[in-house]
Formats: structure tokens, sequence, C-alpha cells
């Protein structure tokens, strides 16, 4: 086994780490991750659906959490990583409402549909 792997594992056994299954700084950002991967499913889904009130509420929450999750000590990378990819999902929502509300409108999405 190459001592590598041989690292891996050891931090993988240690206290350290089982503390840190254990703590809200791992759970909290696990419970997040349904938030971006609903996001990313919806991008899927007719744009005549997605709320621009609510795109945009999400993209504000997400950018406040990048910076909060950057801030604390120690920094919770695990939850950066969630809402930065939140953010890039909600910033996607909103660009489709946009697109279909204000730019391309329903009537042409409709006539590709035909």
């Amino acid at each position: 086994m190459s001592a590598v792997i041989k690292n891996l594992l050891n931090s993988l056994k240690s206290k350290e780490f089982r503390e840190y299954l254990m703590s809200t700084h791992f759970w909290g950002p696990v419970a997040n991750w349904g938030i971006p991967l609903a996001a990313i499913a919806d991008t899927k889904k007719d744009p005549s659906f997605i709320s621009g009130k609510m795109t945009f509420a999400l993209c504000l929450y997400s950018l406040m959490f990048m910076r909060f999750a950057w801030k604390v000590q120690p920094r919770n990378m695990l939850l950066f990583a969630c809402h930065f990819t939140n953010e890039c999902a909600q910033l996607t929502q909103g660009a489709r409402f946009i697109n279909y509300h204000y730019l391309e409108g329903p009537k042409k999405q409709e006539a590709e549909k035909k």
C-alpha cells in the first residue's frame, strides 16, 4: 500500500475526523445540498414555472452563506461548495426566467414545441 493511501486511511480513522463527522460543520452543508440539487434538476423543466422572486432570494441567500463559510474559522469549504453550486444553479435559473419572460416570451417557446 502506498504511503499516500496509508496516510489517508489513518486520517479517516482519526478522532478528529470522527468528531468532524458528528459536527454541524459537516451535517449542515450535507443537509443544504438538497437546494442546489433541486435547482439543477429544475433546469430540465419548463421555464414558465420559475419564480423570479424566489430565484433572486436564493441567489442572495447563497452569496451571504458563501461569505459566511469563507469567514468562519475554521473555514467550512463543504458549505462554501454547496452555496457556490447553488449560486451557479440559481443564476442559470434566473437567466432562463429572464429569457422566457422578457426576451423570447412564452409564445416563441410554445411555437417551438409544435
